[in-house]
C-alpha cells in the first residue's frame, strides 16, 4: 500500500481522465495526499472547524463556491482565512466554477494547488475515488503464476523450480490467458476481492528453464494475455510424498488467507506423469460449479447416505436394466 502520493502525481496521471487544470501553485503540487478519502469543507467554510478532516483532498462543488460568492468581501476574507490555515493537500472546483480571486491569492501564498475540472461533483468524487482507492489499496506479492482459466483468476504457487511457469505456458496454449509470473501483486479492492497483476518491467514474460523468458504476447496473441484479473484460489504445487496423506473427496476444503480476504485453497502434489494442466482446469470447472451451488464431494456424499438408508438396493441409474442389455 502506498503511504502517499504528492499532488503532482495525481494531477499527471489524471489529466485527460479528469480534464484537471492547474489554476495556481505549483509549488502545491508536491504536497503529499495520505489517504484515499475525499472532503467537501461545508460547515468549515462557514467557521466550524472543530471536526474538519483537513488532511483530505477538498472538492468545492456548486453549493461552496455559490456560499462563498454570497459572501460580501469583510466575509469572503475571514472564511477562506480560517479555511487556509490549515494543511490542506489540495483543493478541486469542480463544474468549471469560477474561483474567487482571493481564494487563489491565498492558495498561491499557502503554497495549495487549486485544480478546476468540468466534472460534476459527483462525477469527480466517483471517478477521483475510485483512482485513490486503487492507490492506497493494500498490497503484497507472491512468487507464483497468475492464470485466467475459465474466467477464474488461479494462482499457482510452490517451491522454485517445480513447474508453475511451464503449466502456465500449457495453459496459454490450451487456450487460457496470462496474466503475471514470477511476481504477482496482489491488491485488495473492497473488502472481499482480491486483484492481480504483474510488475511492468516482465509484463506477460515467462522464464522457462532451459529456454529462457519468452515473452507470451508476441507468441500467442493478444489472446493470450490479460492485464489483471481477479484472484479466486490458490493452487499450491507441492513434490508427491509417498507417506503423506492427502485429501482424496475434497469435503474438508483448505483455505489461504491474502490481506484479510479468505480464498480456496488446493494443496496439489505433483509426480511425473501427472497432467496438471488439466487437473488446472478442472479446478477452476469445479470452482465455478461451487460458485452456482454445486458441491460435488457433498452431492456425493448425500447420495451415499441415502443409500445406506435403503433396505434394498436400489439403483443410482433407473435405467439400468436398459444399459445391460447394450451390447456395444
Amino acid at each position: 500500500m502506498n503511504e502517499f502520493i504528492t499532488v503532482r502525481t495525481l494531477l499527471i496521471e489524471n489529466e485527460a481522465r479528469l480534464k484537471l487544470k492547474l489554476i495556481c501553485s505549483e509549488n502545491g503540487l508536491n504536497r503529499k495526499i495520505t489517504n484515499n478519502d475525499l472532503h467537501r469543507p461545508g460547515l468549515a467554510l462557514s467557521g466550524f472547524v472543530e471536526l474538519f478532516t483537513s488532511d483530505r483532498i477538498q472538492i468545492l462543488g456548486n453549493t461552496e463556491i455559490k456560499y462563498l460568492n454570497s459572501l460580501n468581501e469583510k466575509e469572503l476574507k475571514q472564511s477562506l482565512n480560517r479555511y487556509m490555515e490549515f494543511e490542506i493537500p489540495a483543493i478541486i472546483v469542480s463544474n468549471d466554477n469560477p474561483i474567487p480571486e482571493y481564494l487563489v491569492q491565498t492558495a498561491t501564498k499557502r503554497y495549495i494547488s487549486i485544480l478546476q475540472t468540468p466534472f460534476s461533483t459527483t462525477q469527480l468524487t466517483h471517478l477521483l475515488g475510485e483512482y485513490l482507492e486503487d492507490k492506497f489499496a493494500p498490497q503484497m506479492s507472491r512468487h507464483g503464476s497468475l492464470v485466467d482459466v475459465y474466467g477464474i483468476g488461479i494462482l499457482l504457487t510452490g517451491r522454485s523450480g517445480i513447474g508453475k511457469s511451464e503449466i502456465a505456458l500449457d495453459l496459454v496454449e490450451r487456450g487460457h490467458r496470462l496474466v503475471a509470473d514470477d511476481l504477482v501483486i496482489v491488491r485488495r479492492k473492497a473488502e472481499e476481492i482480491l486483484i492481480g497483476s504483474g510488475t511492468e518491467i516482465a509484463q506477460h514474460t515467462l522464464e522457462i528453464r532451459g529456454v529462457g523468458i519468452i515473452d507470451v504476447r508476441r507468441i500467442f496473441g493478444i489472446r493470450g494475455v490479460r492485464m489483471q484479473k481477479r484472484v479466486e484460489l490458490e493452487v499450491n504445487l507441492v513434490d508427491w510424498s509417498q507417506g503423506k496423506e492427502y485429501e482424496r473427496v475434497g469435503l474438508e476444503e483448505q483455505e489461504t488467507d491474502m490481506l484479510g480476504v479468505k480464498i480456496p485453497l488446493v494443496e496439489l502434489p505433483i509426480h511425473p506423469g501427472k497432467n496438471i494442466t488439466v487437473i488446472a482446469e478442472t479446478i477452476a470447472m469445479n470452482h465455478l460449479l461451487k460458485t452456482y451451488g454445486y458441491h460435488a464431494p457433498k452431492e456425493f456424499n448425500k447420495r451415499l447416505k441415502d443409500y445406506m438408508r435403503q433396505k434394498d438396493f436400489i439403483p443410482i441409474h433407473k435405467d439400468l436394466d436398459y444399459l445391460k442389455k447394450d451390447m456395444e
